[in-house]
């Protein structure tokens, strides 16, 4: 994973998360009509990514979270009512050019957003800066178990289809299917078993329903500017559109 270390050290994982969010919150609320302020937005976060050290080889297959957007957002100046421009031989709707130019727009910069702090930010650093920023408690829990025994499942689920293979399943075939089911089946069943019995193994070392929480990491004013400084770009941004 690309990391910054000099920024992971400096800016505390909270601070991270505040300053995507916020950020993001900015970006979806430009208007649809803005060409410039989304240039400039997209820029920004290009900026972040190229300073956290993040190729285009890392990002590029991530963005596939974003296809079913890109295909809704193609599709809505097909099905959109409304006033209608001829490009070629298509009709479209002037509501559905500018509804998908938003929603793709908007998408994008949200998603490479959310890239850099993945690329920066450990899981379990993202854990901590969820609990700092009084996230549930038990949401927060649930992240860290999940964490804690995605590689435990994923290795059962290894196995699984090695013995599988190992009796002449072919897992490419729809004929595999119904073994493949069952086998997710099993898999589930052990890992709710699993489940209980740690709940009971924590119960008896005095689990409480908390867990213990790392320390806070103390963030500095150096900190806070390097992690929402995107966002007073993009306030800037959208009230230099609102005014203009």
């Amino acid at each position: 994973m690309p990391d910054d270390a000099a920024s992971a050290g400096r800016v505390p994982a909270h601070v991270r998360i505040l300053g995507v969010v916020s950020f993001a919150v900015a970006v979806v609320a430009l208007p649809r009509e803005a060409t410039w302020p989304y240039a400039a937005l997209l820029a920004v976060v290009l900026l972040r990514l190229a300073h956290a050290g993040v190729t285009a080889r890392w990002v590029a297959p991530r963005l596939a979270v974003e296809i079913p957007f890109v295909v809704f957002a193609l599709a809505m100046p097909l099905v959109a009512a409304g006033p209608r421009v001829t490009v070629g031989p298509l009709a479209l709707s002037v509501e559905g050019l500018w509804a998908g130019w938003s929603l793709l727009a908007k998408g994008t910069i949200c998603v490479l957003a959310a890239l850099t702090l993945a690329a920066t930010t450990r899981p379990e650093q993202l854990l901590a800066g969820l609990h700092r920023l009084r996230v549930p408690d038990p949401l927060v829990q649930i992240g860290t178990f999940f964490l804690r025994y995605l590689g435990v499942t994923t290795e059962r689920w290894t196995a699984l289809t090695r013995a599988q293979a190992a009796r002449g399943l072919v897992t490419r075939t729809p004929a595999a299917w119904p073994a493949l089911t069952r086998g997710l089946g099993v898999l589930f069943v052990r890992s709710y078993e699993q489940g209980e019995r740690v709940h009971r193994a924590m119960l008896a070392r005095g689990y409480t329903g908390t867990l213990p929480a790392a320390a806070a990491t103390p963030a500095s004013a150096a900190a806070w500017v390097a992690g929402l400084w995107p966002t007073a770009v993009a306030l800037t941004v959208l009230g230099a559109w609102w005014l203009a």
